[in-house]
């Protein structure tokens, strides 16, 4: 396929800016596969599609608070630094984005508010990428308790256009994060509450986690028009041994396994067994999902409704099926669904 084919109008009014006011109270559309059929409900009425057995995987990653701004030594001059990962937890070397890029070069130190942290570039890797390290006389809990209060939650302000807000610190993360390491929330998961997540286990509903720690990659939109040449960021992930026991039952009984996200789906494709059962397994993944592609796994799925061009919607095109994702979209647009990491839920049966 070709990237013009994911190209769509979308309304910018249409852009969630913020939650809903209670996370199980937004809209989920619910489409099905086998009939073509869509429905409109709402979130809350997601388990009426789920029976005793079944099993919903979640991504339980946590986003750490990855958007610092510093200013730079001698000129003064305000720079953002967004975290992307760490290289190297002795040395305290991370990659990192920072804007304005120009300003920022091999040598510079950059110092962060009223505290005693303070950065040296030593590296670039690509336009906006740095390589910076943290010199912080402390222990390793200390850094991070510092690096921790001076961060702001990584909301995408490229879609999300305004200013972190103090409610984005909860919103911006699911109920069940437990590792940390993402700098962009698993959006689909925005939407459990622990009432639903009860009403999950009255049900008979088993919840199954994995881990992929979401990067910014995830947002990139793809700027070539042959999807083949696309080339997605590595992001870290694992996938544990009580998770694949809980999954392969449910496929030796024929149940339901519902993936609550792409990255959730993009782990569990990347640990699919010769005999098309999930193992454990962990590392870097950067597979890129666009349609034609054969799920080994998951059953149905969960996601939110995606920005046009963007590599989680040509996920979402292959796991539906592209002419009914299009025409999903085009009710949603119609409908007046909220899109983006604060929108409404889409449930492919």
């Amino acid at each position: 396929m070709k990237l013009h084919e994911f190209k769509f109008e979308l309304p910018e009014e249409l852009v969630a800016m913020h939650p809903a006011r209670n996370r199980d109270e937004s809209r989920l559309m619910v489409v099905h596969r086998a009939t073509g059929q869509i429905e409109h409900r709402n979130f809350k009425d997601i388990l009426d599609y789920f029976n005793e057995g079944d099993v919903m995987v979640f991504n339980d990653t946590k986003v750490f608070p990855a958007r610092l701004y510093g200013n730079k030594e001698k000129t003064g001059a305000k720079i953002e630094v967004f975290l992307l990962r760490e290289l190297n937890k002795e040395l305290r070397l991370w990659d990192v984005l920072v804007d304005p890029a120009r300003k920022i070069r091999v040598g510079n130190k950059l110092y962060f508010g009223e505290s005693d942290m303070v950065a040296e570039v030593i590296d670039n890797t690509t336009s906006r990428g740095r390589t910076i390290k943290f010199l912080f006389d402390g222990t390793d809990e200390e850094f991070r308790k510092a690096l921790y209060e001076l961060g702001e939650t990584p909301i995408p302000k490229e879609v999300i256009n305004r200013e972190t807000e103090p409610a984005d610190k909860e919103r911006y993360q699911t109920i069940y994060a437990e590792h940390i390491g993402a700098v962009a929330a698993p959006s689909a998961g925005l939407h459990f509450t622990r009432e639903v997540m009860k009403r999950m286990e009255i049900k008979g509903i088993e919840p199954a986690f994995v881990t992929l720690h979401v990067g910014l990659g995830t947002f990139r939109t793809v700027d070539v028009e042959d999807l083949t040449k696309h080339k997605m960021d590595s992001e870290n992930f694992i996938v544990t041994a009580p998770a694949c026991e809980v999954v392969n039952k449910a496929l030796d009984q024929k149940k339901k396994v519902c993936a609550v996200g792409t990255t959730t789906i993009r782990a569990m494709e990347a640990s699919v067994s010769a005999n098309a059962r999930m193992k454990p397994t962990q590392g870097w993944i950067d597979r890129f999902i666009f349609p034609p592609h054969d799920f080994k796994i998951a059953n149905c799925m969960l996601t939110n409704f995606h920005m046009p061009e963007s590599t989680l919607i040509m996920l979402a095109s292959a796991f539906a099926g592209y002419p009914l994702l299009m025409e999903a979209y085009k009710q949603a647009i119609k409908e007046k669904y909220k899109f983006f990491s604060y929108g409404d839920a889409m449930l492919i049966l």
